[in-house]
């Protein structure tokens, strides 16, 4: 059966064959999108025999939820089931009226981060363009009546621009009026840093916020945290990272995960402001969310609060990330992990 949520289902051409007006394409994405319709039958403005041959024809959801998990402070978790038997997962964050979404574009992770436990069993596979979007729209139905999604980002299992084949499409029906309706302004895609991707983002003209994971403010120490660094290195990320600042005017974010001890120390925030001086970016300090098995970490409060002190005091803009869903291992790949270790890995991980 084919995904009506991937845009290589071309839903125009099927109604045409089958009899169907054009308006019916605009009606069917609006009852998706916007309407929070979970099957075809629910659909109430369409004619009983079209639902009928929508339910033979194609599906809406290709994923079942495994695990769901709800934290005090609002945020909300997924763990999704892939028809390949891989897993991903999804958060909802509620803060004030913002209802944030983070969504996931690989199964896994082949950037090799070693305090992350997205990539702790590598990479499976890319998600598809209709995987990504049924995310966004299992989330949105954790919603209550008057809550609406204000804010995307790719910030979940996987390095975002190894998939931009996939994920273009999809933010694309996450902003459009006809799709989710987010303004490409509250859409922030997170990467290790793929110089040659974003160039394509540069030459595409994408305008969504760019945020540039940085873990360390020399080659030497992330070339330990982040593997892929030996075949890039911080200038080529920077420089690319400057260009698509020019050319979009959207102001970049550098994240920089704290971990107690190994990259938290003042010495270690007189380089980065030194690396970052002179752009205007905000960089985003997060407290190491624990993984259990690995021996990171979480800061002292009196360090991430002395960095943060050294990043202003040379003139940057600084946030520290309000941790959020502790209690359900909200940190992109625990639950997954913790999933894997209960019921035995996929078998494409045991390959």
């Amino acid at each position: 059966m084919r995904h009506l949520l991937d845009p290589t289902c071309d839903l125009e051409s099927w109604l045409a064959e089958n009899g169907q007006p054009g308006y019916r394409a605009a009606q069917l994405r609006q009852w998706i999108y916007q309407k929070r319709a979970g099957s075809f039958q629910g659909m109430e403005n369409v004619p009983k025999s079209l639902r009928t041959q929508l339910d033979e024809e194609f599906q809406i959801w290709t994923t079942q939820v495994v695990r769901h998990q709800q934290a005090e402070d609002g945020t909300e978790k997924l763990l999704l089931s892939l028809a390949d038997r891989g897993t991903m997962e999804c958060v909802l964050l509620r803060d004030g009226m913002r209802r944030t979404i983070c969504v996931s574009s690989q199964v896994g992770c082949a950037m090799g981060c070693v305090f992350c436990a997205s990539g702790l069993n590598g990479v499976q596979r890319n998600l598809t363009c209709g995987e990504i979007v049924e995310q966004m729209l299992r989330l949105q139905q954790l919603l209550e009546t008057g809550e609406r999604l204000s804010h995307v980002v790719v910030m979940g299992m996987g390095e975002p621009l190894a998939n931009l084949d996939a994920l273009l499409p999809s933010l694309r029906i996450a902003s459009h009026q006809d799709g989710l309706g987010i303004s490409t302004r509250r859409i922030t895609i997170s990467t290790v840093g793929l110089p040659k991707a974003i160039q394509r983002l540069v030459e595409l003209k994408t305008g969504y916020h760019l945020a540039v994971s940085l873990h360390a403010p020399d080659d030497s120490l992330r070339n330990q945290l982040v593997p892929v660094n030996k075949n890039i290195g911080l200038h080529q990320i920077l420089s690319a990272s400057d260009k698509y600042f020019e050319a979009s005017g959207r102001r970049l974010t550098f994240e920089y995960v704290l971990l107690s001890e190994l990259n938290d120390r003042e010495h270690h925030a007189q380089k980065l402001s030194r690396l970052l001086q002179g752009r205007s970016a905000l960089v985003n300090l997060i407290p190491y969310n624990p993984v259990a098995g690995l021996p990171y970490r979480c800061p002292t409060t009196k360090a991430v609060g002395r960095f943060r002190e050294i990043l202003q005091q040379h003139g940057l803009n600084v946030q520290v990330r309000q941790r959020k869903g502790d209690e359900i291992q909200a940190a992109c790949g625990q639950l997954r992990r913790d999933n894997l270790q209960i019921i035995g890995k996929p078998a494409a991980d045991n390959q």
